[in-house]
């Protein structure tokens, strides 16, 4: 029997964690620490009597564990403390005292935006949404609709510009900023908040605004909590123009309120550096590096005082150190050069992100970003060779993200207009922040620039499907970006995920995947597709090889396809046994299919739903007259939920499942709940059909790979059809079970369920004469 935990408590600022559990007469003390503590006093008490008292020395390595007799504890009456040599208490379990919170009610899905009661809640699930990232709800027309309502609301009209900031549309976040600081104004001049004139500064920095940013920014300071943010914003401009006094002022106003700002320390020292009081920079730099060790941009500062100073060897002993906190990694180099160049220090800038070019490793991004600073100095010679030097550079995992990339790459393009890739990446920038049509129209200048380039015609595709559409194009730049690089496995998956949305016959799919096969053969989910369309088309044998031959790897969206593949696989070889009267090797395979192997790359499901392998189970064993083992299985059979749902999720109830469960039923004699069960799958089928189907606002795996945009109208049609089908099929209407799956079929080309009861009708048609 394992202990029963009666308390864990955790000591925030000594990190000293009590765990005491209670085991058949025993209590289990255990004390861990995250530091060397020295000279505890513990004391364990019930009701007053010491159970233990011992002075102790523990270190992380090893865990303090006593284990203490008892009799008859009352768990309220245990009381154990922890004390510092000096008798100050560290940490004490009190079970008195330990309070049964409430349990919180269930979060519960966000209304649509018409039905929110009021701009409070519209403002506040906007803010929700945004927080926990909502896959499939946005937080504008949450926003959108409290402007409807009060054009003038101050929270919603800087949410909104915050939102198109944050996905590099600074012009259209501007007229939210200035709404929003008009109404803040009307009575006061100096509000209580100011973000909205923090979040204005920013969006006109963004947009080469500079003198306008510098007043927003300084009107920002007015309110305590932007006041260290506004003041480094306004000594980032004071740099650039050159008003090194009045950037030390600003940057010491920015740390006087925020001690902890690393990026205001070293707009000070680079100040004091340019005004030539390079004691001052180093004082500061040092103080900066006390703080934070891992200050790229400090210890940069450091350089460049320690060779104003003409000491050689420190200097490169702090650029050494830099080169080693920085890991090599392109990324960092970049985001403290971005910290210069948004100071206008471009010179410094491109002075540190030299250091990440790196030969043929050498990312394009740090190309574009040399190019930029070279422009911003004034060598646009160099400009156009760095941003030459970017485009010819390997794309590979190259994914700009920064909105100060947005400039830049559109600079590279001015520059550069030949230059396939600038477009490319920024593309895929845009695309990232959500704005669609900026993606394509960029990716399409791309693919006009360079036509040999598979990837951009794979991003194209993808957009034209789920964005515009339009599989049509979709299709052809599929077809385009494989035929240019068909050893890319990727695209070959997407690809055929592709057609299998067109509804190609499964003929069509196995023969491309047969005909690229060494490509397939590098992705699980391609792979187990190859077995999934042998498998419909009646080659369950191979099928079943297929799977067995492979170690699968877990992956998103392929929850229950690997093992699913595997058990369809014995179940129909298991049913061709059965209709031969091989009745043993039957058993012996729906046997197995209840086990999953290792190399599926997942185990089994608690309550998975094998309603149809205990049906054929009792078939075969009735085939082997064992009458009692028949029953029992058949019994286990008709166990399950009969009320059929949308099924959206891989583990919610099939309806096949359900359907089984009324075949079970009727073997055992019970033809009126069988016909029960057959008559709701068909009303569901009907009653349903013409649903609005949504996805569940608390969805978060589904079951399907979607690459593209799922119709849910078309997949609630598809299921509707099929559990008619069942239905129709238990209560023997086999011309109308026909109509229903073949309607499947014409929706869903690769529907196995609608495939195989087809061939039940025919196995039974057959049977009968």
């Amino acid at each position: 029997m394992p202990y029963r935990e009666l308390g864990v408590v955790k000591n925030a600022t000594k990190d000293i964690l009590l765990a005491l559990d209670y085991k058949e007469g025993k209590l289990l003390l255990k004390v861990y620490v995250t530091g060397e503590q020295n000279n505890l006093n513990i004391k364990l008490q019930h009701d007053g009597k010491v159970l233990l008292s011992e002075k102790v020395c523990i270190v992380p390595e090893q865990v303090y564990t006593r284990e203490i007799a008892v009799k008859d504890i009352n768990e309220n009456l245990l009381l154990l403390t922890v004390h510092s040599a000096a008798g100050k208490e560290l940490i004490k379990y009190d079970a008195a005292s330990n309070k049964l919170n409430n349990i919180p009610e269930a979060a519960s899905p966000a209304l649509l935006p018409a039905d929110v009661e009021n701009n409070e809640q519209l403002f506040l699930t906007g803010q929700h949404l945004e927080q926990y990232r909502h896959a499939t709800y946005s937080p504008v027309p949450y926003y959108e609709e409290a402007l409807r309502r009060d054009p003038k609301d101050i929270r919603n009209n800087n949410a909104l510009g915050l939102w198109y900031l944050r996905r590099g549309q600074f012009a259209k976040s501007e007229p939210y900023f200035r709404k929003a600081v008009e109404t803040i104004t009307q009575r006061n001049p100096n509000p209580y908040d100011s973000e909205c004139y923090y979040n204005l500064g920013l969006a006109l920095k963004f947009l080469g605004k500079k003198e306008d940013a510098y007043k927003a920014f300084y009107k920002a300071t007015w309110s305590n909590a932007w006041k260290d943010s506004g003041y480094f914003s306004v000594a980032q401009i004071d740099l650039e123009n050159g008003d090194y006094e009045l950037a030390l002022d600003h940057s010491l106003s920015s740390l006087d309120r925020n001690a902890n700002n690393s990026k205001a320390y070293v707009l000070r020292s680079a100040a004091f550096r340019k005004l030539g009081r390079f004691e001052d920079a180093v004082e500061v730099a040092t103080a900066a590096i006390k703080r934070d060790a891992f200050n790229l941009g400090a210890l940069f500062e450091l350089v460049y005082a320690y060779k104003a100073f003409g000491d050689e060897e420190k200097g490169t002993a702090t650029l050494n150190e830099l080169i080693k906190l920085s890991r090599g990694y392109y990324q960092n180099y970049i985001e403290y050069a971005l910290d210069y160049a948004n100071a206008g220090l471009y010179q410094e800038a491109a002075d540190l992100l030299n250091y990440a070019v790196n030969g043929d490793a050498t990312s394009p991004m740090v190309y574009y970003y040399l190019g930029y600073f070279a422009y911003r100095f004034g060598n646009n010679e160099q400009a156009s060779a760095c941003f030459k030097q970017a485009s010819a550079a390997d794309s590979y995992l190259c994914f700009p993200d920064r909105l100060e990339e947005i400039s830049i790459l559109k600079l590279a393009a001015e520059l550069v207009p030949t230059d396939a890739k600038a477009p490319y990446y920024l593309g895929n920038l845009f695309y990232d922040k959500l704005q669609y049509d900026d993606a394509i129209a960029a990716w399409e200048t791309s693919a006009k620039l360079d036509d040999t380039f598979p990837t951009v015609f794979r991003n194209l595709g993808i957009a034209y499907y789920n964005k515009r559409n339009d599989p049509a194009k979709a299709l052809i730049c599929f077809e385009k970006a494989f035929a240019l690089d068909p050893a890319d496995a990727r695209v070959l998956m997407e690809l055929d995920q592709l057609y299998k949305k067109l509804n190609y016959s499964t003929e069509a799919r196995l023969k491309f995947v047969e005909a690229n096969l060494e490509t397939a053969k590098l992705r699980d989910d391609v792979y187990l597709e190859r077995a999934t369309l042998y498998n419909f088309l009646g080659e369950h044998q191979t099928a079943f090889e297929q799977v067995m031959q492979r170690t699968f790897h877990p992956w998103e969206g392929g929850e229950g396809k690997a093992s699913g593949q595997y058990v369809a696989a014995l179940v129909e070889m298991a049913k061709q046994n059965i209709r031969d009267g091989k009745y043993q090797k039957a058993v012996e395979q729906l046997t197995q299919a209840q086990t999953y192997p290792h190399n599926l790359g997942e185990g089994k499901l608690f309550g998975t739903q094998e309603n149809d392998i205990f049906y054929w189970l009792g078939q075969a064993h009735e085939g082997l007259q064992q009458t009692e083992q028949a029953k029992a299985y058949f019994e286990q059979a008709a166990i399950g939920l009969e009320d059929p749902t949308a099924a959206v999720f891989y583990n919610d109830q099939q309806p096949d499942k359900i359907f089984y469960q009324g075949l079970a039923k009727k073997c055992l004699g019970d033809s009126t709940s069988a016909e029960r069960i057959f008559k709701k799958l068909l009303n569901y089928g009907i009653g349903h059909m013409d649903d609005n189907v949504k996805i569940d606002y608390f969805a978060v795996s589904l079951p399907n790979l979607l690459i593209f945009e799922d119709d849910l109208q078309v997949r609630n049609r598809v299921h509707c059809y099929f559990l008619q089908g069942l239905g129709y099929l238990g209560l023997r209407d086999f011309e109308q079970a026909q109509k229903a799956f073949t309607e499947v079929l014409k929706l869903d080309a690769g529907h196995f369920g609608a495939r195989i009861h087809q061939n039940m009708i025919n196995q039974i048609t057959e049977a009968a004469g």
